[in-house]
């Protein structure tokens, strides 16, 4: 396969894509919060009360790689877990105040990435780009 042709390909400029939005997200946001973390802060931020899984419906991740993501916000005091009342086998997440300080910390930050991470787009191809990978991804943007 030919050089140009390696860097029209989809998978490959998705990945490139992706190594520079984490090194931007070191670089400006946190390397003690990862994006994945961040997005899960996020949706339990928008409804307390989210459950574990539909939590890691929601960022579409399996059981054991949510379990891990709520462990470690957990240790780091910013996410509390509970039994569900009307369900015990299921946890319930809410922000801590550690974990709202954080988010309202850590969110000016990852707009500020965005805008790096974009910063060659105009704005109509950036939300072309978002438009398109919310559909390339079936609605499921986590």
């Amino acid at each position: 396969m030919a050089r140009a042709e390696a860097g029209e390909r989809l998978g490959f400029l998705l990945r490139r894509a992706q190594q520079a939005h984490l090194a931007l997200w070191n670089e400006i946001v946190s390397t003690d919060v990862t994006s994945v973390q961040f997005g899960a802060l996020s949706l339990i931020d928008a409804e307390s009360g989210l459950s574990q899984a539909e939590l890691g419906r929601e960022l579409d991740l399996d059981r054991s790689t949510i379990a891990d993501v709520v462990a470690r916000l957990e240790r780091r005091g910013l996410v509390e877990r509970s039994r569900a009342e009307d369900d015990r086998r299921r946890y319930r997440l809410r922000l801590t105040p550690g974990g709202q300080a954080c988010l309202l910390e850590l969110a000016p930050l990852v707009e500020r990435m965005d805008a790096a991470l974009t910063t060659q787009l105009s704005t109509a191809e950036r939300e072309a780009l978002q438009r398109a990978l919310q559909s390339l991804l079936g609605g499921r943007t986590g």
